[in-house]
């Protein structure tokens, strides 16, 4: 399988969130030949929205996904502050025109034990979400997040748990397919292909580091870990998936510290050799 050009390439800004506005993200896109970008919402908020949209627009840039919404278990009940914050989150990716809302959909109640129940408030907060997405022609992404986060950040853990909650809820929700989180799921070749290029949304590229020195900030840059990207790429093209490729590293200790634009020379780069 042949590499990523620039071309098929899309910054998440979290990747160099320590160095660059958005702004700043959206030049940088452009003086590399990166085609996307995708925003997270405050660096978003700080820009201003409509400024944000017009500027991507006139950098030719496309909006793999907006990062993000969700958030739905913690005080153990449908929080009406949650359901106005996630809609106010689709009304930003429609006035990005965003492939995609990516949901982290939230862990267990604070001080909770009830995984039931997080299960239960996770799809009934994309319920009344997804009303909102459809009448705003969003297309709503649930990002399965790695079980080491299942208490904290999202119950959801693996693409199969994903799928179900789209079965059960219908049009315009998928997934949001980050490779540092599903490589490890020995149903994930089934589960790709269970979702099809309809519910394939996103696909989002790290790397797994080892030894992995913090569970949340030491992601590896592409090539520098153990995860076979070439062959999950294969995956999802295999369905139809033909999004840009959306770069997005955690990296307080390496690539945080590093100038912002020896990075995306880098995501470049390992784009085409390690991707």
């Amino acid at each position: 399988m042949s590499g990523l050009g620039p071309e098929r390439l899309s910054l998440n800004t979290a990747t160099v969130r320590a160095q660059w506005n958005l702004a700043q993200c959206i030049e940088g896109c452009a003086r590399h030949g990166i085609a996307g970008i995708s925003p997270w919402r405050d660096k978003l908020h700080e820009m201003g929205v409509e400024p944000a949209a017009r500027a991507i627009r006139d950098a030719g840039l496309r909006v793999s996904g907006l990062c993000r919404g969700g958030w739905f278990t913690e005080s153990g009940s449908i929080d009406r502050d949650v359901i106005d914050d996630n809609r106010r989150a689709i009304d930003e990716a429609a006035a990005l025109g965003a492939d995609c809302l990516v949901m982290v959909v939230g862990g267990l109640a604070m001080g909770s034990k009830d995984l039931l129940q997080a299960w239960k408030l996770v799809e009934e907060g994309l319920s009344v979400t997804l009303d909102h997405a459809r009448k705003a022609g969003v297309k709503v992404a649930i990002e399965p997040l790695h079980p080491m986060y299942a208490a904290d950040r999202a119950c959801i853990n693996t693409m199969g748990q994903a799928l179900d909650i789209c079965d059960r809820l219908g049009d315009g929700i998928g997934c949001a397919v980050d490779v540092y989180h599903v490589w490890w799921d020995p149903e994930l070749a089934a589960q790709i292909k269970r979702a099809g290029r309809d519910r394939l949304m996103a696909f989002h590229l790290c790397d797994w580091l080892v030894p992995t020195r913090d569970l949340l900030t030491d992601r590896g840059m592409m090539g520098d870990g153990v995860i076979d990207i070439p062959h999950l790429r294969g995956l999802v093209e295999a369905q139809g998936f033909d999004g840009l490729n959306e770069v997005e590293i955690f990296s307080d200790r390496d690539w945080w510290t590093r100038d912002p634009d020896e990075v995306l020379r880098t995501i470049v780069e390992r784009g085409r050799t390690a991707c």
